[in-house]
């Protein structure tokens, strides 16, 4: 609300004065008068409630400038933290790549060492499995068995199959055919024995390189298995029977065992009377174990 303003000239009249200088001053009285009233008139009638106003909010303004600036350190803290969290997960996700990529080498080195030992211990099988052959030769058949410094597992005409060497005696004619311990002793002389068959594996092996070479059944190939008592049948190497491969036929009442080619070939063996001759089957160690 605006209040008026009364000003007030006091002028003191000193005798003598002339109508020109009364009319002179008349005139500078209006002027002041009227130059208050211009001041007054444009001076800022809301200076006062502005300076209220001013000091009201000032307290406000403090406070919410502190807000601010926490809120700034806030933030600022906020991001450091966040960019050095990030920084260490970044950091410990490197360092967890690089530990699985160290352990997929270690394990990588490990099987390969692992693989290194299992080659270097059949090495070591297998020179020890040569040098018991050689061990059993009086008189080791160098150039027949290592041709040009190259060992072979088996003197030529043998079979090899596993460990062992087998020569199939296919003699073509009957006088060429011996008794059961006729052809145990030859094989004797070559340093081996009759056929022990110790698996499904060898038996199939064995059928697999003999043939029927007579016109009746009763004809077959002497394997190194004989009856050693009423109902008892040994190997020639004195391990008892432990698979089986006999023919269903009451034809089978020798006391020496023939494979037979024209059974069964997982029954077909066949037990003759020793004194027949026949074809005949010998085994021994190969120089050289095979894998």
């Amino acid at each position: 609300m605006e209040e008026e303003l009364n000003y007030v000239t006091v002028t003191f009249k000193t005798k003598g004065n002339s109508a020109h200088e009364k009319s002179y001053d008349m005139e500078a009285i209006y002027d002041e008068v009227k130059t208050l009233e211009k001041n007054v008139l444009h001076a800022d009638p809301a200076t006062p409630e502005k300076e209220k106003k001013a000091q009201r909010y000032t307290p406000l303004h403090l406070v919410a400038a502190a807000l601010g600036i926490l809120c700034f350190i806030l933030v600022s803290a906020f991001i450091t933290v966040r960019i050095h969290f990030n920084t260490v997960m970044s950091e410990q996700h490197r360092e967890g790549n690089n530990l699985m990529a160290e352990n997929l080498q270690l394990r990588t080195e490990m099987t390969d060492l692992k693989r290194q030992r299992e080659k270097l211990t059949r090495e070591r099988d297998q020179l020890n499995w040569t040098l018991g052959v050689i061990m059993e030769y009086q008189d080791l058949p160098v150039k027949t068995l290592c041709p040009q410094k190259v060992c072979k597992p088996c003197l030529d005409g043998w079979v090899p199959f596993q460990s062992n060497c087998y020569l199939f005696k296919a003699n073509k004619y009957f006088y060429d055919w011996k008794t059961w311990q006729d052809s145990r002793s030859d094989c004797q002389l070559m340093r081996a024995d009759l056929v022990v068959i110790e698996s499904l594996e060898e038996q199939e092996f064995i059928n697999n390189h003999t043939v029927d070479y007579h016109k009746d059944d009763n004809h077959g190939y002497w394997i190194g298995l004989r009856k050693t008592g009423m109902w008892t049948w040994d190997w020639v190497d004195g391990r008892n029977l432990t698979v089986m491969f006999w023919k269903p036929q009451d034809g089978c009442r020798g006391n020496c065992v023939l494979s037979q080619q024209r059974a069964d070939p997982l029954a077909n063996w066949c037990g003759k009377s020793c004194s027949m001759k026949n074809r005949w089957i010998c085994e021994t160690r190969a120089l050289i174990k095979q894998d």
